[in-house]
C-alpha cells in the first residue's frame, strides 16, 4: 500500500523545486543586466532629471554652482514661446527631419538594391558605405563645408558646365538649411542601405526565379517582392531615420553654427545657443526638454514598432 506513494513524493519535490529555478533564473538575469543599469543610471538618468530641475528653475552662469536653484516653474518653457523662438526653431526642425528622412530612406534602399548582388565592386562600395557612415560628423562636415562654398568643388563644377555665378550653399536662408539636412542624410544613407541590404538578402532566390518565369521586370521585382519582404525593416528604419534628424546638432554646428541668421537653428542648435552662449541655462534646458520629449515619443513608437514585429 505504501509504493503508490513514491511517485507523488517525487512529484511534489519536483513541483516544490521549479519556482526556485525558476527565481533563480530570474536572479541571474538581473544580475547580468544590473552593469547596463547602473550605466545608464549613471550617464543617462541622473542627467535627465538634472535636465528638468534646471527648466523649471532660474539657472544662470552666476547661480550654476549655486546649491540650490529658483523654482519658476513654467516661465522658462513661455518664455521660450513668447520670444517665437521655439515656435521657429520647431518649423525649421520639422523641415529638416522631412528632407533628412525622405532621403535617407529612399536612397537607402535604392543603394541597398543596387548592391543586394555579391561581387568585388559590390564589396568595395559597402566598404566606402561603412566608412562615410563610421567618419565622425565634425570631419564629414568639415569636408562638406569646403565642398559646398563659393569656391568650392561643387560649385566650381556648375560654374564650368553653364552656371552664371556660384550658388550660396551655407548663405542663404533657404539653400542653408537644405544643404545641412542634405548632408545628414547623406551620413544616415549607408546605415539604411547596409540594414535593407541584410533584409534583402534574406529572400530566397527561389522567389526571383519563379518571379523571372513568370516574365518580371527588374521594377516589378522590386515593386511587388523587395518592397513588402522589407517592409517591417522600413518601419524599424523610419522611426530611427526621424530621431536621428530630430537630435542632430553637429552637423549644424560644424558648417552654419545656426546660420545665416537663424536659418538653421533648429531645436537641438537653440537649446545649446540658450544655455551655453547666452548662459540662460534654464531657457536652453527648457527648450532640451521639448527635444528630448519628442525623441520620447519616437522611442516609444520604435520600441512599439518592434514588439509587433517580434510577435509577427
Amino acid at each position: 500500500m505504501t509504493t503508490p506513494m513514491a511517485p507523488v513524493t517525487g512529484r511534489v519535490a519536483s513541483t516544490t523545486t521549479r519556482p526556485d529555478r525558476r527565481r533563480r533564473k530570474r536572479q541571474h538575469r538581473m544580475l547580468f543586466l544590473l552593469p547596463a543599469a547602473v550605466f545608464l543610471a549613471l550617464f543617462s538618468i541622473y542627467p535627465l532629471v538634472q535636465l528638468l530641475r534646471m527648466a523649471f528653475s532660474a539657472v544662470t552662469s552666476a547661480t550654476l554652482n549655486a546649491p540650490s536653484w529658483a523654482w519658476v516653474g513654467l516661465d522658462n518653457f513661455a518664455k521660450g514661446f513668447e520670444s517665437g523662438d521655439t515656435q521657429h526653431s520647431l518649423r525649421l526642425t520639422v523641415v529638416f527631419v522631412v528632407i533628412v528622412t525622405v532621403l535617407g530612406m529612399l536612397l537607402g534602399l535604392a543603394a541597398a538594391i543596387a548592391l543586394r548582388t555579391k561581387g568585388s565592386w559590390s564589396g568595395f562600395l559597402l566598404g566606402l558605405m561603412v566608412f562615410v557612415w563610421a567618419l565622425p560628423p565634425v570631419v564629414n562636415g568639415s569636408v562638406w563645408k569646403f565642398l559646398l562654398g563659393d569656391n568650392g568643388l561643387v560649385n566650381m563644377v556648375l560654374t564650368r558646365i553653364g552656371l552664371s555665378e556660384p550658388i550660396p550653399f551655407l548663405y542663404d536662408q533657404y539653400w542653408a538649411l537644405m544643404a545641412v539636412a542634405f548632408v545628414n542624410s547623406f551620413a544616415v544613407i549607408p546605415f539604411n542601405a547596409l540594414v535593407y541590404r541584410a533584409a534583402l538578402m534574406n529572400i530566397e532566390t527561389e522567389v526571383f526565379e519563379a518571379a523571372a518565369l513568370d516574365g518580371a521586370n527588374r521594377w516589378q521585382e522590386i515593386r511587388f517582392i523587395m518592397v513588402p519582404s522589407v517592409r517591417a525593416t522600413t518601419l524599424v528604419l523610419l522611426v530611427l531615420t526621424i530621431v536621428y534628424g530630430f537630435r542632430s546638432y553637429d552637423f549644424i554646428y560644424v558648417m552654419t553654427y545656426g546660420g545665416p541668421g537663424t536659418a538653421t537653428n533648429t531645436l537641438p542648435f537653440l537649446g545649446y545657443l540658450q544655455a551655453f552662449v547666452r548662459y540662460d541655462f534654464g531657457l536652453g534646458s527648457a527648450t532640451s526638454v521639448v527635444t528630448v520629449l519628442g525623441v520620447l515619443v519616437l522611442a516609444a513608437v520604435y520600441a512599439r514598432s518592434i514588439s509587433s514585429e517580434e510577435k509577427h
